[in-house]
């Protein structure tokens, strides 16, 4: 999977982000330990995730 960058995250839309969540937690789960597809899916997660985060209405 290729990195999701936390600036490409935020041009994405909040249902595109759910999307490229699922796809960044199933290429992590598919790749081998400590591989760099590994290391970015994870990176990927983070930045998806912080973005989604970011987006979320506070109280």
């Amino acid at each position: 999977m290729k990195l999701v960058s936390r600036f490409e995250a935020a041009s994405r839309s909040t249902a595109e982000l759910h999307g490229l969540l699922a796809e960044a937690f199933n290429a992590f789960a598919a790749a081998p330990r400590g591989s760099q597809e590994r290391r970015d899916a994870l990176q990927s997660m983070r930045n998806i995730e912080g973005e989604l985060a970011a987006r979320t209405p506070k109280l």
